[in-house]
């Protein structure tokens, strides 16, 4: 058996689970974008060769269809690199945000974690919620005398 096979075998079988899996979550658009940017390459290669292949036996301007192919293909990459790039960037803002939230629910003192809508530790009684900085609004690393964005000191 060819790796090409193998690796082929692969990317269908991929393909056809990532029609049961939430097509709203990030690593389902990232591998779906993935897959669609390993089919735009690989139809790019196989036109890459035929027109090498009929560009040694003639000219290359005498094949306009298979350039109109190309440049189509090469579009269609990329769009699908910028949907790949989008994906990327989504699930990044959706992990920032689950450890911001996650952040703000953990006790800077004792570590607890507390449920949502609670203002004060459960478990020592500190104020929850990510400290700010009183002049910029930068968030700052609990017990900071100064903040590290503008530099004002903090009241402790």
């Amino acid at each position: 058996m060819k790796m090409s096979d193998l690796f082929g075998g692969l990317s269908g079988l991929m393909k056809g689970l990532s029609g049961f899996m939430p097509q709203d979550d990030p690593d389902v658009k990232i591998m779906n974008a993935q897959n669609e940017i390993n089919d735009l390459r690989k139809k790019e290669t196989e036109i890459y060769a035929e027109v090498g292949r009929q560009v040694m036996a003639r000219e290359a301007h005498q094949f306009p269809e298979l350039l109109n192919q190309l440049q189509l293909v090469q579009a269609n990459l990329q769009e699908a690199e910028r949907k790949l790039k989008s994906a990327q960037e989504e699930k990044k803002a959706k992990e920032a945000a689950r450890q911001a939230e996650e952040r703000a629910l953990t006790c800077p003192s004792c570590g607890n974690y507390n449920p949502e809508g609670v203002k004060f530790c459960q478990e020592c009684g500190t104020r929850l919620g990510v400290p700010k900085c009183s002049a910029c609004g930068a968030e700052l690393t609990p017990g900071a005398r100064f903040c590290g964005e503008c530099g004002k000191k903090q009241e402790v």
